[in-house]
């Protein structure tokens, strides 16, 4: 695994998120109501729409807009747009946010 830095858990608050880019792909930092994180693709499938833009709970992100639902554990989407959306490995690491990017890089040689 290839972690990197993508900074500091506080930047995230609980039931909150943020963006961060990668020479691969926009992921949507996502902090839960139970305090866990979540890497998910920022973008939420079929429609494209940004994820960091969503309503955070303590299982689930919701698009009101789009009537999308994405469940944190089985990363299915439900609502007008069915399917599933990439999740990456992160963790903190003594304060920093550390992202795992060797999934990012296998999925950018497909």
């Amino acid at each position: 695994m290839t972690w990197i830095d993508i900074g500091a858990l506080e930047d995230i608050p609980v039931r909150n998120t943020r963006m961060v880019r990668t020479d691969q792909v926009c992921i949507a930092m996502l902090r839960a109501g139970t305090d866990k994180l979540f890497a998910l693709d920022h973008a939420c499938p079929p429609k494209r729409r940004p994820l960091c833009e969503g309503i955070v709970g303590n299982n689930s992100v919701t698009r009101p807009p789009y009537n999308c639902l994405i469940s944190f554990e089985s990363r299915k989407v439900h609502g007008a747009n069915e399917g599933r959306v990439a999740t990456y490995p992160v963790r903190v690491d003594n304060g920093p946010l550390m992202l795992d990017t060797t999934s990012l890089m296998e999925r950018s040689a497909a």
